[in-house]
């Protein structure tokens, strides 16, 4: 779907279509044109009339996963992406979010909805978005600025699934929390991988590099950059969390293992007792007082049950069962 929104004079409207011969290059003109899930039809403005580079066309119809930013003078391409837990499945995903911004126009383009996309998209058509009439930057801006803010609820959501292993790591009977332990890891790994390069990408926006940002947008891209640097210094702390739990629960095996063979070999021991003694009396030998005696069985089996006593006792005293 295409939504084309311009802004003229401070005033920004929604146009139910866009042509290439709506497109002026005139800096008082202002254009905003969002592609969702676009037919190849919708697609081809890419070409006409902005007439974008093969590469970041191609980059910009398939899933790239990592984010990046390129300049092509009178434009720069982005890779951003949002972040989100499916209330379903209870899994991580992830959204792309491609960006052409030139100096009077922003194209959009994504796969379903994206946060920062639709908030823009509703004040832009009840009239009362405050960015886009001071510059299509400024929009870049109020995109990404909500975009990196709901990364907030998500590291909040991994916290709390973090606290809740936490709590089962040493009462744990089964594999279930392992398997918990390496789908927080594959979590926190995925969204260290997009939030890193995400804020060097930021930071080179706050930078000035790029002439299609202007000096007064470039102030408020510092912003973003502080808070994605505090969303990347918590998915570092949430992996270092993460290690611990997965170390802490493999010495919970390992000493529930090294109980379990200690009563093992104490069971062992008892029985290994109890063989010698049968062994000795069950050699086929003439002359063994024992064997015409007649307390010999009963006397056999009281020097077993005193033998397997003596030894559970030991064991009990020095805390092997």
């Amino acid at each position: 779907m295409l939504t084309y929104f311009q802004c003229v004079d401070g005033k920004v409207r929604r146009i139910d279509r866009f042509t290439p011969e709506m497109f002026s290059p005139d800096p008082k003109v202002l254009h905003w044109i969002d592609l969702d899930t676009p037919t190849p039809e919708e697609a081809r403005i890419l070409e006409d009339p902005f007439h974008f580079h093969p590469l970041a066309i191609e980059d910009c119809l398939v899933d790239v996963n990592h984010p990046k930013v390129d300049d092509y003078d009178a434009y720069i391409f982005l890779i951003v992406h949002a972040v989100g837990f499916d209330d379903k499945t209870g899994e991580f995903r992830t959204s792309e979010l491609d960006m052409f911004l030139g100096r009077n126009y922003l194209v959009t383009h994504h796969e379903g909805p994206i946060a920062g996309v639709v908030t823009a998209q509703e004040q832009c058509a009840r009239g009362v978005i405050t960015s886009m009439p001071r510059g299509v930057d400024f929009l870049l801006y109020q995109i990404l600025d909500q975009l990196f803010e709901r990364y907030i609820p998500n590291l909040d959501l991994l916290e709390e699934r973090i606290e809740t292993v936490q709590s089962e790591v040493f009462e744990a009977k089964t594999a279930d929390v392992l398997e918990q332990i390496f789908d927080l890891k594959r979590d926190v790994s995925q969204l260290r991988r997009i939030c890193t390069p995400e804020r060097e990408l930021v930071h080179r926006l706050s930078r000035g590099e790029f002439a299609v940002i202007g000096p007064k947008a470039t102030v408020y891209f510092r912003d973003i950059y502080d808070n994605l640097y505090r969303i990347v210094d918590a998915s570092y702390q949430y992996h270092d969390m993460i290690q611990g739990l997965l170390d802490a629960y493999l010495s919970v095996v390992n000493n529930r293992l090294n109980e379990t063979m200690k009563r093992l070999a104490a069971i062992g021991a008892v029985f290994a007792a109890v063989t010698v003694i049968a062994g000795v009396y069950g050699m086929n030998f003439e002359h063994m007082p024992e064997l015409h005696w007649k307390y010999g069985y009963p006397y056999a089996l009281g020097l077993m049950v005193s033998a397997s006593a003596a030894l559970l006792w030991w064991f009990r005293r020095k805390q092997w069962i």
